[in-house]
């Protein structure tokens, strides 16, 4: 059996708009979790992770045929660069970065390299409730399906979940930015730990 993404990727590129707009929504959770870690605190109460990554998916869909790749993490990587841009831009703005300053391609060079480890910290949550992933569809299907599990968890546990395994911060410094105890936080992290392997028990991969 072959991967909705796979199969939506495949359709996609042979020009379907209705199955352009399904693939980039199977991947709208996902990069909503890259935004959020991502996007600076100073501006998140002019900006939000979904505002972002609506013109993403927008951008991507209206773009969509400068995507030259053929597989499922040549398409993840073309998401996460308009993403990159978008988030380049809003921080410009927002925080009045000056374009012709060099210390810009510092500043992207460290956006892109923040992202990737964002990325590969969130491959490892995997780690808990899946098995070790065995190719590289298996890697990008558990990628999806478990961002859109963590999408479902009640904002503290999705909160709490992305602070510890994404942002990789000790509980000490979650407990700071949730405003409870460290102990707290750790319950907190448990039970929304127990709550995503339930979600996504039983569920099988390619």
């Amino acid at each position: 059996m072959t991967s909705e993404a796979i199969t939506l990727l495949h359709e996609a590129k042979q020009g379907g708009a209705r199955e352009q707009g399904k693939l980039l929504a199977l991947y709208a959770n996902y990069l909503k979790i890259m935004a959020q870690t991502q996007l600076d605190r100073r501006i998140r109460r002019r900006v939000s992770p979904s505002d972002l990554v609506q013109e993403t998916l927008l951008e991507a869909h209206r773009d969509f045929s400068d995507f030259r790749g053929a597989t499922n993490a040549e398409f993840v990587g073309w998401l996460r660069q308009i993403l990159v841009h978008n988030l380049i831009r809003v921080t410009e703005k927002h925080l009045q970065a000056d374009k012709r300053d060099v210390r810009r391609e510092v500043y992207i060079h460290k956006l892109n390299a923040s992202l990737e480890h964002s990325s590969s910290r969130f491959e490892h949550v995997l780690a808990a409730p899946f098995e070790s992933p065995s190719s590289e569809l298996g890697r990008h299907e558990r990628m999806r399906l478990l961002a859109d599990a963590i999408a479902e968890l009640p904002a503290e546990q999705r909160q709490v979940i992305i602070l510890r395994h994404i942002e990789g911060l000790p509980f000490a410094e979650i407990a700071g930015q949730m405003e409870r105890s460290s102990g707290a936080c750790r319950m907190l992290w448990l039970r929304a730990m127990d709550q995503l392997r339930g979600k996504l028990d039983g569920m099988e991969f390619e």
